[in-house]
């Protein structure tokens, strides 16, 4: 397949890349030069997608691209920053596939759990409507509506709805692990608020599951069957690592530390993935202790 991914840079990205060793493989990149490293040479990267006329030519859209929605306080210029890092690079691909004479058969976009907003301790699959009104949300919505656009009988669009992907190198979890080696990781607020993962294997695994099977398309939710509260989260990483767990950070203390961004590790999102188990995916690492075992061990 010839096959073109925005954020091949990524946690996601990378680890994705390496499954696709016989396709021909494009990758959106502000620094191709750095892409080259990360990547290997193998593949092509270009700066910027007017390079290609049109995608009459390419089979797969894969679009991961983001800023890290987490690393930075949410200052107006950062919630800039990070809504046109998802919506300006996302309506240019949906542009070039409606423009397209033969466009891709298949555009897979990304999303986040975020788009549900803090629905406490409520079961919640893809079903779920709500009337968030947080910043999460907002990106969310407007950059599922933006790939939406997409959809025709030619391209089928699926989206992603990620919560935390677990790996050990990079995201979330590699910014946490010093602290917990350290014997200072703990639950953050009450600790009861869920908190949605998917392991990095199940991650890339649905990806690919979404590509072979052609009649998959709408919104998915990339968690684990088993999401656990923040409490249990910490509880399991600390035991573990073999570390003790006595720690705790008040969710006041989080909110002047992060600011509005705080809402990301405080608000409780209980999803489950309905729609990839219903339509046959198995996952390697549906229970979390497994899960952080093969990551860390």
């Amino acid at each position: 397949m010839n096959i073109l991914v925005t954020g091949g840079t990524g946690l996601i990205g990378k680890a994705l890349l390496g499954h696709f060793c016989h396709d021909h493989v494009t990758v959106l990149s502000r620094n191709p030069n750095r892409a080259y490293q990360r990547l290997g040479h193998h593949i092509n990267v270009i700066s910027d997608l007017d390079q290609l006329s049109d995608l009459n030519n390419i089979d797969v859209v894969i679009n991961l691209a983001g800023e890290p929605i987490v690393s930075k306080r949410w200052s107006d210029r950062q919630k800039d920053i990070i809504c046109k890092s998802r919506w300006e690079v996302t309506r240019k691909l949906v542009d070039k596939i409606k423009t397209s004479s033969n466009p891709p058969h298949t555009f897979i976009s990304g999303s986040a759990v975020g788009i549900y907003g803090d629905q406490k301790a409520n079961c919640i699959d893809e079903n779920c409507e709500t009337d968030a009104d947080d910043f999460a949300h907002m990106v969310c919505q407007k950059w599922e509506e933006a790939a939406l656009e997409a959809q025709s009988d030619k391209t089928r669009v699926c989206l992603l709805r990620t919560g935390i992907v677990l790996a050990k190198h990079g995201g979330a979890l590699a910014r946490m692990l010093p602290a917990y080696q350290l014997g200072l990781g703990g639950p953050i607020g009450d600790g009861k608020q869920y908190f949605p993962w998917i392991h990095i294997h199940d991650m890339v695994k649905g990806i690919l599951f979404l590509l072979k099977h052609p009649e998959t398309q709408g919104v998915y939710n990339f968690t684990a069957p088993n999401p656990v509260t923040n409490k249990e989260f910490s509880q399991t990483l600390a035991r573990v690592l073999r570390r003790p767990h006595i720690m705790k950070t008040p969710a006041w203390v989080l909110k002047a530390a992060m600011g509005e961004s705080a809402t990301l590790l405080l608000d409780s999102q209980r999803a489950i993935p309905t729609r990839l188990q219903q339509e046959g995916f198995h996952f390697c690492f549906p229970n979390l202790e497994h899960a952080l075992r093969e990551t860390l061990g």
